[in-house]
């Protein structure tokens, strides 16, 4: 039984950085994407970083975070990071953590391609 616990999600005013951390629960498997992904009710839902590991680690970004947003994970603990500096209020959504054991490489950003999600986190930007 997989589950996945995010928090760190809030409130903001543009040029701010939140730090959002996912847990997963359950993991038995040796490679596996992971990944974090937004949405709006305007906009589909946007793999926005993600790592593919199996002892060794790969991240992608969508070009809009990339500089700004961060993504790390301690393996000790589970956990995934998302380090996300110089907020912008196009970056509002609802953040959502996501695993899947089948995935490799580029394919780990895309939305449609995981199994197991988390209820997600509201962060919101300010001007």
């Amino acid at each position: 039984q997989v589950h996945l616990v995010e928090s760190g999600g809030g409130s903001v005013q543009a040029g701010g950085s939140l730090t959002l951390s996912c847990t997963l629960f359950g993991y038995t498997f040796s490679s596996y994407c992971m990944g974090w992904f937004r949405q709006t009710p305007e906009k589909e839902r946007e793999g926005v970083a993600a790592i593919y590991s199996d002892g060794t680690s790969s991240t992608y970004y969508t070009d809009s975070v990339k500089g700004r947003f961060t993504i790390s994970q301690d393996n000790a603990k589970n956990t995934l990071y998302l380090q996300m500096n110089s907020l912008k209020p196009e970056d509002t959504a609802m953040y959502y953590c996501a695993v899947d054991f089948r995935l490799w490489g580029e394919r780990c950003l895309g939305a449609d391609n995981y199994h197991y999600w988390g209820q997600g986190t509201q962060v919101t930007v300010s001007s």
